[in-house]
Order: C-alpha cells, then sequence, then structure tokens
C-alpha cells in the first residue's frame, strides 16, 4: 500500500466518525491556539518593553542615586546633584555628551478649583524635552529664563490636564496650586503612554528650581540641590561606553570616593536595559509556552486513546486485510497517518485559533499589541505533528501486530 492510498483510507475512516474525530482534534486545537497565543503575549510584552525603553530617547545613559547590586537591589537616598549634571554637561569633563536632562521628582497635592489630588512633580531643565523625546501639544516648554528665575509655571501631562481640567476647558494661562502655592500653566504634552516605567502622562513639570526654591528644599551637606536622576544624551551609539567611563571618573572625583570604595550612584546603559528586560521577557514567554504545552500533550493522549479505541472497533477489519494479503508495515501506516492525519488538521484549526485570541487579546488591551511570530506557529505546527506521531505509534504498532485468524474470529 502506498502513502496515497494509506491517507485516502485514513480520511475516509476519520469520515465516517465525524463526530469521534472532531472531539479528538479539539484538544489538539485548544493546545496549538493555546501555545499561539500566550506564545504571541509574551512576544506582545517583550515588543512593548523594548519600545517603551527606546521611546524614553536614543543614545540615553540613565545616572542614578546609589549602587545596583548582583540581585537588583539599590541603596536608597539621593546622592546625585544638580551641580553633578552641569559638570557633566560640561564638554571639557564629558566630550561625547550632546544633552543632560536632570529631574527631580516630588509627590505634591495639586488644586483647581474644587478638584484637587496628589500628582508628580518634576522639577526639569529645557533639555529635558529634547533628551527625552517629549513633545508639546498645546503651549510651550519651560526655557532658561524659567528656570533662572524660578518661575511659577508648569507643564502638565496629558492625564494630568484631564483630571484638573475634565470639562475640557483651555487650559494655557489657568491658575493651579501646587501645596498651595499658584503656578500658571504654559503648556500639556503630547500623551506618551505607559511604558516599563509606568505612565508619564499623569506628571507635572516645572522648572527645576523652582522646586528646590520654592517646594522642597532638598540639599546635601555641601548644600548642592539634590537630583533623582540624570538623563544624558550620548552623540552616538559607539561612544555610550566611553561616557559611561567618563562620566564614572568624573562623579568619583566629585563625590571624593576613594579607589577601594563602591560607587554611590549608577550609570545605565538603555541598551542594557533593553537586554535585562528582554531576557525577563524572554522567560516570561518560555514559562507561558511551557503551560500552553500542556494542553498539547492531553490532546495527545486523547488521540492515543481514541486510537487505541479504533483498533479495538475495526479488529474484524484489519483481519481481513491481513487476510486478503496486507502487510504489517501496511496496517501500521494506515493507522499512523490517521493520528498524523488528525494532528495536522487539529493543528491548522489551532493556528487560526490562535491567531484570533491573539487578535482578540491586542483588541482588548490599548498598550499591548501582540505579535504572532512565524517561529511560533512553526513550533505549535511541529509540535503537533510530533504529538500525532508519538502518540500515534503504540496504537499503530498494536493494530499491526494483531493475528488475523484472531482478528477474523473478533464480534
Amino acid at each position: 500500500m502506498t502513502l496515497v492510498e494509506s491517507f485516502r483510507t485514513a480520511v475516509d475512516s476519520l469520515i465516517a466518525n465525524k463526530l469521534r474525530s472532531a472531539l479528538t482534534m479539539l484538544g489538539i486545537i485548544i493546545g496549538v491556539g493555546a501555545v499561539i497565543t500566550l506564545l504571541s503575549v509574551g512576544q506582545g510584552v517583550q515588543r512593548f518593553v523594548t519600545q517603551s525603553i527606546q521611546s524614553t530617547g536614543t543614545n540615553l545613559l540613565f545616572v542614578i542615586p546609589g549602587q545596583i547590586g548582583d540581585e537588583g537591589e539599590r541603596s536608597t537616598g539621593l546622592t546625585l546633584t544638580l551641580e553633578d549634571a552641569e559638570a557633566i554637561a560640561d564638554p571639557r569633563n564629558v566630550p561625547d555628551v550632546v544633552g543632560v536632562a536632570p529631574e527631580l521628582s516630588v509627590g505634591a497635592r495639586v488644586e483647581r478649583g474644587r478638584v484637587g489630588r496628589r500628582f508628580t512633580i518634576s522639577g526639569v531643565t529645557p533639555d529635558f524635552a529634547q533628551v527625552r523625546n517629549f513633545n508639546v501639544e498645546v503651549g510651550r516648554f519651560i526655557d532658561e529664563s524659567d528656570v533662572a528665575v524660578s518661575a511659577r509655571v508648569a507643564v502638565l501631562g496629558a492625564d494630568a490636564y484631564e483630571r484638573l481640567f475634565p470639562e475640557g476647558e483651555y487650559a494655557i494661562g489657568e491658575t493651579i496650586r501646587v501645596n498651595g502655592i499658584p503656578f500658571r500653566v504654559i503648556g500639556i504634552m503630547e500623551r506618551k503612554g505607559g511604558n516599563a516605567f509606568g505612565s508619564e502622562d499623569d506628571n507635572i513639570w516645572v522648572p527645576i528650581t523652582t522646586v528646590h526654591n520654592r517646594l522642597f528644599d532638598l540639599r546635601n551637606r555641601r548644600g548642592e540641590r539634590l537630583v533623582t536622576v540624570i538623563y544624558v544624551q550620548v552623540i552616538a551609539e559607539d561612544r555610550m561606553e566611553q561616557a559611561t567611563e567618563d562620566i564614572t571618573r568624573l562623579l568619583r572625583e566629585r563625590h571624593n570616593i576613594r579607589f577601594r570604595d563602591d560607587d554611590d550612584f549608577s550609570v545605565i546603559n538603555q541598551a542594557d536595559l533593553v537586554a535585562v528586560f528582554g531576557q525577563i521577557t524572554g522567560v516570561l514567554t518560555l514559562f507561558l509556552g511551557a503551560i500552553a504545552g500542556i494542553s498539547l500533550l492531553v490532546g495527545g493522549i486523547g488521540i492515543m486513546n481514541i486510537m487505541l479505541v479504533s483498533v479495538t472497533e475495526r479488529t474484524r477489519e484489519i483481519g481481513i486485510r491481513k487476510a486478503v494479503g496486507a502487510k504489517r508495515r501496511d496496517i501500521l501506516l494506515q493507522f499512523l497517518v490517521e493520528a498524523i492525519v488528525l494532528s495536522v488538521l487539529g493543528g491548522a484549526l489551532g493556528i487560526l485559533l490562535g491567531w484570533a485570541g491573539s487578535l482578540a487579546i491586542s483588541n482588548m488591551s490599548e498598550s499591548l499589541d501582540t505579535y504572532v511570530s512565524p517561529g511560533a506557529v512553526m513550533l505549535a505546527t511541529s509540535f503537533s505533528v510530533a504529538v500525532g506521531l508519538f502518540f500515534g505509534l503504540y496504537p499503530a504498532y498494536r493494530a499491526s501486530r494483531l493475528n488475523p485468524i484472531e482478528a477474523l474470529r473478533y464480534e
């Protein structure tokens, strides 16, 4: 018997038992669909994290207080200052830097009329918008004159604007109160959306000198003004390592850190963040795929059970075929092809189910865009074929070993 004849016989047998075949394939359909859906979610999370980190700016270094340990923990306390940022911006100290944006983030109560709640107030300099790829939608951003005179001006994030101006009023020129101090709104930022670090659309930006002089006087023992983070934009990606070394050397000198002592700051490369989050999301994707793979295993066991039942029901048919000249390999091939056809057809329907599930999850989430990769489809398809081959092998072998005389006598 040729492979084509075995395939035709297998299809005829499956068509003759439509309901049983459909229920047998159901396990494979659900398994393959679950694998593709969950892998697409994992891929979507990975792409979302990568894009959100890259959206913070190009060729960006993050200088943060404290030293990050081997297990990711970081010592608390502010150790960086506005004067550190000014030193980094000096091309004589760090030649590869094209932009420096210090930021001091504090929580404060903001009120407008009867509306009041806590917001994150970020004290920044004019370079912040350019370094962080932030754009103003209405009005303007903070400029040098605002910083020079510690002006009481504020730029609202998209969500902050909607909360403080729920009726959609024109906000430019209006007054809000931060901890009871009046600030004039001069701009509204474009919606940035959530990212790996949370959403900044709920922030309110003011001149960094205003935070120090009018809201929170945060200084170290030397009287230098403290900041939460310093964003450093480097001229080119291939110069980031050298810029990191220059910044580290400069800050160690400024902070009087001895040769063997640990730094009281950390310089984090944007590419390192992408790699770290990529490893985390990669493990997540693998975990989700393994969970979904269990359902494929259950589907394979279902195929084996149904095929064993089919062998029992068709014992007399097997005896007749052997009596008229069918060989053991013909019987083996017929039942093996049946199992593979079940798994392949179930896998194809599972791919459609997985694609539909991925699309549904993507439509339900505004920020998560799932991604069905060709690799995930190939993995699920290959696994479904392997499941059919593996779990169909024993029933096919058992059918081929039947004694034709005993099979003909079977009732």
